[in-house]
Order: structure tokens, then sequence, then C-alpha cells
């Protein structure tokens, strides 16, 4: 919750330039759909610097920058880099893969 209200506090002030560092980490995935909705809003107000592992963060970006190992792989939007078939796809792949798992384990949790 402090988090959530950090980022509040900070939307807030609407400033020009904001830097994120996985601000969706930690937090549950109603959570995260509100912050991700909040930023979609702010992005034509000014700019954003996100760092983010789960991808649906930067999903709605004007430009992604792949890393690894401190080396810049690929960059482009996101279709741009679906489109492309690399790193950031297979990552993408891999996180839905995996969130569709959860999901159903949940619901068979619930059903059960």
């Amino acid at each position: 919750q402090r988090q959530l209200l950090s980022f509040a506090r900070t939307i807030v002030h609407k400033p020009q330039v904001m830097i994120l560092d996985e601000a969706t980490a930690n937090i549950d995935t109603e959570t995260e759909v509100l912050i991700q909705n909040s930023l979609e809003k702010m992005m034509n107000i000014g700019t954003m610097l996100i760092v983010a592992h789960r991808l649906s963060t930067v999903q709605h970006a004007d430009k992604i920058i792949v890393l690894a190992h401190g080396e810049i792989m690929e960059q482009g939007n996101h279709f741009d880099l679906l489109k492309a078939r690399g790193r950031y796809y297979t990552l993408y792949t891999l996180q839905n893969e995996k969130e569709s798992l959860l999901k159903q384990s949940q619901q068979d949790k619930v059903a059960s």
C-alpha cells in the first residue's frame, strides 16, 4: 500500500519527467491494472522512463528498449518487437503462459 500511495502522490503533481523502477513489482494484479491505467493516462503529459520485468507494464510505451547484460538487444514498440520474434517476444510469450497457468490454477481452486 505504501508503494501505491507514493505512486498516487507523484501522479497528483503531474511531473514532466517520471522515472519508475519496477513500479508494479510485489503488488497484486488488481493494483497493477490500476497503476497501468494511470500510466497510460499520463503518457501524453511528459516523459516516462520505466524499468520493468513485467512486460505488461511497458507494452503501451512509445519505445521499449530490451537490455541483456547491460547491452541493448532490441528496441521498438510492443507490436514491432513481437513481430521481430526476438527476446521481447520470447519473454512476453513466457510471461503470458505463466499468467494463464496461474489464472487457471486459481479458477480450479475456486471450483473445488
